[in-house]
């Protein structure tokens, strides 16, 4: 089991956001990511920086942490201006990106542009072309391609990514579509549980639906003719019934990582505590955790 957390990118930079960051590789995280959206749900209208950005300046203080998304998606960015971006942030970290990758959905992203939100259809079709130009553009020297959303022409990635053959992609997905996306393109798989049961389900219920989806990763893997041993599978917290109940204590974080450890998830991903809103936690419980939980949760297995 791993352990990681992500850092909404809400500090600015010379006021906390560099110290926070830090802070985050002196813990022992495996990985800090930041959410890559214009805005986000109840932070619409406090500060919210870029994500690519951020990460950048992450690079520059950390030297050994991973970096990286959860999650990109299509809303408002296009496979080749990503990919020259992704390349970069690659040699800048020494190597140290991961790309979280889903197909967005209906937020204050979906219409930032000026267009209207896509339905379900076109985001998962948006969503399968997007992932594949992007391999492709990463991989690849020169590309000239054409689909029926994202076009490039003779664009160019040199001298391409220092992980090769490319930066790892997380996907995000639960649906057939996305699946057998995560399980031809993905070195890692990516969930947050069922959405439909985070009001009114239950801890039980959430960690069934879990198992189910690491089911269906398995069979998508298979159909694709690949061990689905070879992916990470992360799950980002905050999002199931427990809601951040796993930041209560360490043995509360113990347990919930432990039951997420029998259905097959091998890194779990915590909020860093933001005061006043839904990720609102003890920061030295947090603390205790990432210097502790593994250890205990090694204990006790």
């Amino acid at each position: 089991m791993r352990l990681s957390t992500v850092i909404l990118p809400i500090y600015r930079w010379h006021e906390q956001g560099r110290e926070v960051w830090r802070e985050a590789e002196e813990l022992g995280f495996h990985a800090a990511y930041t959410y890559d959206h214009l805005s986000w749900r109840t932070f619409r209208d406090k500060p919210w920086f870029g994500a690519l950005p951020t990460l950048t300046a992450a690079a520059g203080v950390t030297g050994r942490i991973r970096l990286g998304t959860l999650v990109t998606s299509p809303n408002f960015r296009h496979p080749v201006t990503l990919a020259k971006e992704l390349m970069s942030l690659d040699d800048i970290s020494g190597g140290r990106v991961v790309l979280g990758i889903g197909s967005g959905g209906t937020g204050f992203d979906a219409t930032a542009l000026g267009q209207e939100p896509w339905s379900p259809r076109e985001r998962a079709a948006r969503f399968g072309e997007f992932v594949g130009l992007l391999d492709t553009l990463l991989t690849q020297r020169a590309v000239t391609e054409r689909g029926t959303y994202y076009t490039a022409d003779e664009a160019r990635n040199i001298p391409g990514c220092v992980q090769q053959p490319r930066l790892p992609f997380a996907v995000a997905a639960t649906g057939p579509r996305g699946l057998a996306l995560a399980a031809r393109y993905g070195q890692a798989w990516v969930t947050t549980g069922d959405p439909a049961l985070f009001d009114e389900g239950t801890p039980e219920q959430s960690r069934a639906a879990i198992r189910g989806q690491v089911e269906r990763l398995g069979e998508a893997c298979a159909a694709a003719g690949r061990d689905p041993g070879e992916l990470e599978r992360i799950m980002l917290t905050g999002f199931t019934p427990d809601r951040n109940a796993m930041l209560d204590s360490v043995d509360a974080f113990v347990d919930f990582a432990g039951r997420h450890a029998e259905l097959g998830i091998t890194e779990i991903v915590l909020h860093r505590p933001i005061p006043d809103s839904e990720f609102a936690a003890d920061h030295d419980v947090f603390t205790r955790i990432a210097t502790e939980g593994l250890a205990q949760l090694a204990a006790a297995s």
